[in-house]
């Protein structure tokens, strides 16, 4: 299993969609890259050698922000909108829906599992 910028990518996939396991590279930039040092994308990973690991890593680092540096740019960019208490911020906080979607219905995966509240069908019965 070849390890690429402290990555395992899978060998018996083709290396497009290996370098896509990778934080930060789609199929579009994996099959750029590819295409950038001339290996051929449908061509397996257990046949690239450490040669052309070596180069994919290099032209990752130098062009492209990915796994451990977008990660941290990722989290730095939400501290900031935490701390400048913007609407964005906030909802990070809160733990909501951040892009605008209702929260009346859905969001169960930002709020977590339902929480009853107690004695909320009582108040109906003592009018």
């Amino acid at each position: 299993m070849p390890r690429l910028l402290g990555v395992d990518i899978p060998n018996d996939k083709q290396i497009q969609y290996s370098l896509t396991y990778l934080y930060g590279v789609g199929l579009y930039s994996a099959r750029e890259v590819c295409e950038k040092l001339g290996i051929d994308p449908t061509r397996p990973a257990t046949e690239i050698n450490e040669d052309e690991l070596g180069q994919i890593a290099a032209l990752l680092e130098r062009d492209y922000t990915v796994e451990g540096p977008l990660r941290r740019q990722v989290t730095q960019n939400i501290s900031r909108l935490r701390e400048i208490k913007s609407y964005r911020g906030m909802r990070h906080r809160m733990g909501l829906p951040v892009r605008g979607q209702r929260t009346k219905t859905n969001s169960r995966t930002r709020k977590g599992p339902k929480k009853t509240v107690a004695g909320k069908k009582g108040v109906k019965d003592l009018r």
